[in-house]
């Protein structure tokens, strides 16, 4: 039988009673459905499972999302670094939000693992949001945030990774999203702005931009909204990117090999499009004038 044994309060749970290097029945299937939604994301352990089969567990719960910056064509997404800090993991972050569909969420495997370090956490971003003060939970119910791929694609690159960086910004342009999205399957709401991809708050001055993103920004931090996972070479993390964001942290200098597979939601669930209070989408941003964003 499938248990949950929460590993903190607000977020995180570890999953026992279930080989998900196995097809899943409709009941299991739902059952860990139900688990990613109230605990955000899943930790299973000692699972030793074949690509193959982690691709098959993952598209049990949606279909392959296939990320921008890395070409390969795989569903696997081969994360394999021994000097990782500035890489753009550490810094709290969802995945992909420059994406007009950004990912529901990933399964990440540890393959190989330093001696010591490596870490990785996840935060309650509902939390995040209800930590605000009403005034400003109201006002960011109404903003809209730009998202763009350069600075993470930028991080890379520093880094001594070859990737086109005009080719990628004129594959995936800039994005606006609500900056208070609401989950479709929960109906709560959550912070929706992260350090490593939103440029700024549609509509707002420079100054104004340099005053509350930061704060925004930090919400994130406050321990009692977090998780810490130690990995273990066969613990999988499942995560739900829609209401989190999570941090890798670079605290090591001998090899870390993660896998990673990202999906999509079912479509008849999440079209994947992040929406705000009402339904609206970044489509639905009032028209800024020319000199907003520079006074």
């Amino acid at each position: 039988m499938i248990e949950f044994q929460p590993v903190t309060a607000n977020i995180g749970a570890e999953v026992t009673g279930v080989d998900i290097g196995k097809p899943l029945d409709p009941e299991q299937v739902q059952t860990l459905r139900d688990g990613l939604l109230k605990h955000m994301v899943l930790f299973f352990r000692e699972q030793h499972i074949t690509d193959d089969e982690h691709v098959a567990f993952a598209k049990q719960f949606g279909t392959a999302n296939l990320p921008p910056m890395d070409t390969s064509g795989s569903a696997v997404h081969v994360l394999d670094q021994t000097d990782p800090k500035g890489e753009g993991g550490d810094s709290w972050h969802s995945d992909n939000t420059f994406m007009k569909t950004p990912p529901m969420g990933s399964l990440l495997r540890a393959v190989i693992l330093p001696e010591v370090g490596g870490d990785t956490l996840w935060a309650n971003m509902y939390m995040a949001y209800d930590s605000l003060a009403p005034w400003l939970q109201r006002l960011c119910d109404d903003l809209y945030a730009e998202h763009d791929l350069t600075m993470s694609v930028t991080k890379a690159i520093d880094k001594g990774h070859r990737m086109d960086l005009r080719a990628m910004q004129e594959k995936n342009p800039p994005v606006v999203h609500p900056v208070v999205r609401v989950h479709p399957e929960t109906g709560r709401k959550a912070l929706y702005v992260n350090r490593s991809s939103v440029t700024r708050l549609i509509g707002l001055s420079r100054r104004e931009n340099e005053a509350l993103l930061p704060l925004l920004f930090d919400a994130v931090r406050d321990p009692q909204f977090q998780v810490r996972l130690k990995w273990r070479v066969g613990t999988l993390a499942f995560w739900d990117n829609r209401p989190t964001q999570h941090y890798a942290v670079a605290d090591y200098t001998q090899r870390r090999k993660m896998h990673r597979v990202t999906i999509n939601c079912p479509e008849g669930i999440d079209d994947g499009v992040p929406k705000g209070p009402n339904g609206v989408t970044g489509a639905d941003a009032p028209a800024e004038k020319a000199a907003a964003r520079y006074l």
